[in-house]
């Protein structure tokens, strides 16, 4: 709603009073404010007007000539999506209490004046929003979003976000939608949360849904609800994100897995700013801030018909593409070093650090879980090591033509020892030489990743 005191337009409200001129006084002030309301006098009325027809609101009186409005709460006769207020005369506040307990929303004592009404409507809706969103409250540690580590590589990716915020700041209401494009395990979920906690509805709801856990049958209940009997197994009326997420954001990965159908409904919600629930005929406006995000790129889906060319032009307004790790270069070494101080305060450790060596063996990973993966190494390296200089020695070292190849069978291990850093450098040389500086020929004869003999080159500049 935009204001306390207004309702959406077009609402339905059933007003359950016996008392013919404070029905009508009360349904002619709900009309003025843009409401259809719908009047009854009994309960047998109310369950026939229940059954066909549905309602945003329902006004009714504890005390009737066939009975107790309380039998219709017991009876499970209003939608799971009606917000229901019941008004009590004078001392019956226990009765409304008992009301409550049994799904209704809030209570007016009578005598009261029809301008509390829609600020006891809104008390119902926010209790409404407020259930449907602790379903899907994003599990997030307090600040963590605001910790993300982007790097030197991630440069380009940070402007692009801070003038996206700015943007918003900006408009405040109706965001446009962002698109995060990148390989499974790049951190887009942690890039949407940072998005939303930078942005002008940091205090709001951020509402998280996979669409690939969503059933293709499921998907338009889950995300813009449904009435009671919509469908064979809806028992129960229920919310939609897009409705739970209203002022807030929503955000859904792999969008790219929702059917075309569905599809043409988020288009919809993005571009009119309503949704319509399953089983019902109202537009329901939502202001949801949408944001994407997609482990395939959208634009090849859409050249193999899989996802709606319409959809993907509107949200690639404001597309974000997240590089996989092994292109990050040495930032992979910096990441690991931010990730291993927060596994650390986890496990409540101190004094963590990464060796020489296991640095290397970090660069010369292909990484293709992403960062996810990296994390999951680094806290398997936190508690099973044993040792505060963390080495990896359980990834291996980087790959390398097998021994009996090139060295003389003759040759041993000195009694001495000798540096097998320096070793690496001088076969980094001889393959630098042998493809004329060519980093990547050189990294293809060795086995490694670019990423490792540049960050062997830069540790010999400097001395390390």
């Amino acid at each position: 709603m935009a204001a306390e005191t207004t309702l959406p337009p077009g609402c339905g409200i059933l007003v359950l009073e016996d008392d013919a001129p404070l029905r009508k006084r009360l349904a002619a002030h709900l009309r003025n404010l843009g409401a259809e309301v719908t009047e009854a006098a009994r309960l047998e009325e109310a369950r026939r007007l229940l059954r066909e027809l549905r309602f945003e609101f329902a006004l009714v009186d504890l005390h009737l000539p066939d009975g107790e409005a309380l039998e219709l709460l017991r009876e499970g006769v209003f939608s799971e999506n009606t917000g229901v207020v019941v008004m009590t005369a004078f001392g019956g506040v226990q009765r409304a209490v008992e009301a409550m307990r049994l799904g209704a929303g809030d209570y007016l004592a009578k005598p009261f004046e029809p301008e509390e009404l829609p600020l006891a409507f809104l008390r119902c809706r926010r209790t409404q929003i407020a259930a449907r969103r602790e379903e899907h409250r994003a599990a997030e540690t307090a600040g963590e979003a605001d910790r993300i580590f982007f790097g030197r590589s991630l440069d380009a990716v940070r402007t692009q976000l801070e003038t996206i915020v700015a943007t918003e700041r900006r408009l405040e209401r109706r965001l446009p939608p962002v698109l995060i494009e990148g390989e499974t395990g790049t951190g887009k979920s942690v890039l949407a949360r940072w998005l939303h906690r930078q942005g002008p509805r940091a205090a709001r709801p951020f509402i998280t849904i996979s669409c690939a856990a969503l059933p293709e049958t499921l998907a338009e209940a889950e995300l813009f609800g449904h009435e009671r009997g919509a469908f064979t197994d809806a028992k129960r009326a229920r919310m939609g994100l897009f409705e739970a997420a209203d002022g807030g954001t929503l955000f859904l990965d792999e969008i790219g897995l929702l059917a075309p159908a569905t599809q043409a409904k988020v288009l919809a919600a993005v571009e009119e700013g309503t949704i319509r629930r399953l089983g019902d005929t109202r537009e329901i406006a939502v202001d949801t801030r949408l944001i994407a995000a997609s482990n395939r790129p959208l634009a090849g889906l859409v050249q193999q018909g899989a996802f709606r060319e319409d959809l993907y032009h509107r949200l690639d307004l404001l597309r974000i593409a997240l590089p996989p790790l092994r292109e990050r270069g040495t930032d992979i070494v910096a990441l690991a070093r931010h990730l291993l101080e927060r596994i650390a305060a986890r496990h409540r450790l101190t004094g963590l650090t990464i060796t020489p060596g296991g640095e290397a063996r970090l660069l010369a990973q292909p990484w293709r879980g992403n960062v996810r993966e990296l994390a999951h190494e680094i806290e398997r390296a936190v508690i099973f090591s044993g040792s505060a200089a963390l080495d990896f020695a359980h990834l291996g070292g980087p790959a390398i033509a097998p021994a009996g190849g090139w060295r003389n069978p003759a040759w041993s291990l000195p009694a001495a020892g000798f540096s097998i850093d320096a070793l690496e450098n001088e076969l980094i040389a001889e393959a630098l030489r042998e493809t004329g500086n060519n980093v990547s020929a050189a990294a293809r004869r060795l086995g490694v990743t670019r990423e490792f003999i540049r960050y062997r080159l830069s540790r010999g500049k400097s001395g390390a």
